[in-house]
Protein backbone atom coordinates (compact mmCIF):
# COMPACT_ATOMS: atom_id res chain seq x y z
CA UNK A 1 0.00 0.00 0.00
CA UNK A 2 1.35 3.42 -0.97
CA UNK A 3 2.15 5.89 1.76
CA UNK A 4 -0.31 8.78 1.81
CA UNK A 5 0.21 12.40 2.71
CA UNK A 6 -2.17 14.32 4.99
CA UNK A 7 -3.74 17.31 3.25
CA UNK A 8 -5.70 20.26 4.62
CA UNK A 9 -7.23 22.96 2.40
CA UNK A 10 -8.23 26.02 4.39
CA UNK A 11 -9.99 29.14 3.12
CA UNK A 12 -10.78 32.24 5.20
CA UNK A 13 -14.33 30.95 5.67
CA UNK A 14 -13.71 27.32 6.59
CA UNK A 15 -11.75 24.11 6.35
CA UNK A 16 -12.72 22.82 2.89
CA UNK A 17 -10.93 19.50 2.94
CA UNK A 18 -8.94 17.36 5.34
CA UNK A 19 -7.92 14.01 3.88
CA UNK A 20 -5.15 11.52 3.20
CA UNK A 21 -4.04 11.77 -0.43
CA UNK A 22 -1.74 9.87 -2.77
CA UNK A 23 -0.58 13.15 -4.35
CA UNK A 24 -1.57 16.81 -4.26
CA UNK A 25 -0.73 19.17 -7.12
CA UNK A 26 -0.64 22.88 -6.26
CA UNK A 27 -0.09 26.04 -8.35
CA UNK A 28 3.19 27.39 -7.00
CA UNK A 29 4.41 30.79 -8.10
CA UNK A 30 7.11 29.11 -10.22
CA UNK A 31 4.69 26.56 -11.69
CA UNK A 32 2.61 23.57 -10.66
CA UNK A 33 4.23 21.10 -8.27
CA UNK A 34 3.21 17.64 -7.19
CA UNK A 35 3.55 16.74 -3.53
CA UNK A 36 3.67 13.20 -2.21
CA UNK A 37 4.60 11.66 1.14
CA UNK A 38 8.27 12.17 1.89
CA UNK A 39 8.49 15.56 0.13
CA UNK A 40 11.21 17.90 1.37
CA UNK A 41 10.00 20.61 3.77
CA UNK A 42 8.97 23.74 1.90
CA UNK A 43 6.88 26.88 2.25
CA UNK A 44 5.65 28.39 -1.02
CA UNK A 45 3.37 31.16 -2.15
CA UNK A 46 0.61 30.04 -4.50
CA UNK A 47 -0.92 31.77 -7.48
CA UNK A 48 -4.44 31.46 -8.83
CA UNK A 49 -5.07 28.03 -10.30
CA UNK A 50 -6.24 24.55 -9.51
CA UNK A 51 -5.36 22.15 -6.75
CA UNK A 52 -5.68 18.51 -7.78
CA UNK A 53 -6.06 15.97 -4.97
CA UNK A 54 -5.49 12.36 -6.06
CA UNK A 55 -6.85 9.72 -3.70
CA UNK A 56 -7.29 6.04 -4.60
CA UNK A 57 -7.58 6.76 -8.34
CA UNK A 58 -10.05 9.61 -7.86
CA UNK A 59 -9.26 13.29 -8.55
CA UNK A 60 -10.88 16.17 -6.69
CA UNK A 61 -10.09 19.64 -7.99
CA UNK A 62 -10.39 23.04 -6.33
CA UNK A 63 -9.95 26.54 -7.70
CA UNK A 64 -7.81 28.80 -5.51
CA UNK A 65 -7.04 32.46 -5.91
CA UNK A 66 -3.59 32.40 -4.34
CA UNK A 67 -2.29 31.73 -0.85
CA UNK A 68 0.45 29.69 0.82
CA UNK A 69 1.42 26.03 1.02
CA UNK A 70 3.31 24.56 3.96
CA UNK A 71 4.80 21.18 3.06
CA UNK A 72 6.44 18.61 5.30
CA UNK A 73 7.28 14.96 4.57
CA UNK A 74 3.98 13.87 6.16
CA UNK A 75 1.58 16.76 5.51
CA UNK A 76 0.66 19.62 3.19
CA UNK A 77 -1.45 22.52 4.37
CA UNK A 78 -2.79 25.10 1.93
CA UNK A 79 -4.02 28.42 3.26
CA UNK A 80 -5.91 29.86 0.30
CA UNK A 81 -7.10 33.42 -0.20
CA UNK A 82 -10.19 31.87 -1.77
CA UNK A 83 -11.01 28.23 -2.49
CA UNK A 84 -13.96 26.74 -4.38
CA UNK A 85 -14.54 23.13 -5.43
CA UNK A 86 -14.41 23.01 -9.24
CA UNK A 87 -17.82 21.30 -9.16
CA UNK A 88 -19.27 24.48 -7.59
CA UNK A 89 -17.46 27.02 -9.77
CA UNK A 90 -19.81 29.12 -11.89
CA UNK A 91 -18.51 29.64 -15.45
CA UNK A 92 -20.19 33.03 -15.76
CA UNK A 93 -18.46 34.23 -12.61
CA UNK A 94 -15.14 32.87 -13.87
CA UNK A 95 -15.60 34.65 -17.20
CA UNK A 96 -16.34 37.89 -15.31
CA UNK A 97 -13.15 37.45 -13.29
CA UNK A 98 -11.18 37.05 -16.51
CA UNK A 99 -12.69 40.27 -17.90
CA UNK A 100 -11.91 42.16 -14.68
CA UNK A 101 -8.34 40.86 -14.66
CA UNK A 102 -7.93 41.96 -18.29
CA UNK A 103 -9.24 45.42 -17.34
CA UNK A 104 -6.75 45.52 -14.44
CA UNK A 105 -3.94 44.62 -16.84
CA UNK A 106 -4.89 47.46 -19.19
CA UNK A 107 -5.25 49.96 -16.34
CA UNK A 108 -2.00 48.99 -14.57
CA UNK A 109 0.29 51.96 -13.95
CA UNK A 110 3.55 50.04 -13.40
CA UNK A 111 5.24 47.14 -15.14
CA UNK A 112 5.04 45.12 -11.91
CA UNK A 113 1.27 45.65 -11.64
CA UNK A 114 0.82 44.90 -15.36
CA UNK A 115 2.81 41.69 -15.01
CA UNK A 116 0.82 40.57 -11.95
CA UNK A 117 -2.50 41.30 -13.69
CA UNK A 118 -1.32 39.48 -16.82
CA UNK A 119 -0.35 36.46 -14.74
CA UNK A 120 -3.82 36.48 -13.15
CA UNK A 121 -5.43 36.56 -16.62
CA UNK A 122 -3.28 33.62 -17.75
CA UNK A 123 -4.02 31.62 -14.58
CA UNK A 124 -7.77 32.21 -14.82
CA UNK A 125 -7.76 31.20 -18.50
CA UNK A 126 -6.00 27.94 -17.58
CA UNK A 127 -8.73 27.22 -15.02
CA UNK A 128 -11.38 28.08 -17.63
CA UNK A 129 -9.77 25.69 -20.13
CA UNK A 130 -10.01 22.87 -17.59
CA UNK A 131 -13.82 22.82 -17.84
Amino acid sequence: MAVKIAFDLVSPERLLLSTEADMVTVPGTEGYMGVMAGHAPLVSTLRAGMIDVQTDGKDDRYFIRGGFAEISPAKITVLAEEAVPMTELDLEVLDQRILHAQDDEIAAKTDKDRQAAGQMVDDLKLVRAAF
